[in-house]
């Protein structure tokens, strides 16, 4: 399974909140951080919040921090809510137009496949996968 951009920038996002918290953070401090359009990046800070894993907080003093601790933000959670549950192959859709669909015998493996996938995002959180604060934030340039 591949992620999208969309995802992969929100778990940047998610992941930046949780080694600065209990920082307030812009999505342009965040897109400077990853060279990344700031336009962008606030789309999927839109849709995070949305989401309910972020809390957007507009004004000069403004910026967004996460809707609860990252040890309580699962990772497949987010991953899930950011595909949109986009199908593995086409035919997981609405696309029944293969020759070979009536026989594949793809299909089943790719959905246990899927569903390993979820499964061992589902074991973990936000803040297994930031690791020590310290070290991700000098990652960053943004310091401890």
């Amino acid at each position: 399974m591949q992620l999208d951009k969309f995802t992969d920038f929100g778990l940047r996002i998610l992941m930046t909140l949780a080694a600065q918290a209990p920082a307030r953070l812009s999505t342009s401090a965040i897109a400077r951080i990853f060279d990344l359009s700031e336009h962008h990046l606030a789309k999927v800070a839109s849709e995070l919040a949305r989401g309910g894993f972020v809390i957007s907080v507009r004004g000069r003093n403004g910026g967004l921090i996460l809707a609860q601790p990252a040890a309580d933000i699962n990772v497949g959670s987010v991953v899930r809510y950011l595909q949109k549950d986009k199908p593995v192959v086409s035919c997981f859709g609405t696309d029944t137009s293969c020759l070979i669909l009536p026989a594949c015998g793809l299909r089943a493996p790719l959905a246990a496949a899927h569903e390993a996938f979820f499964a061992t995002l589902d074991g973990y959180t936000l803040a297994d996968v930031t690791g020590p604060k310290a070290r991700f934030t000098a990652l960053m340039g943004t310091g401890a």
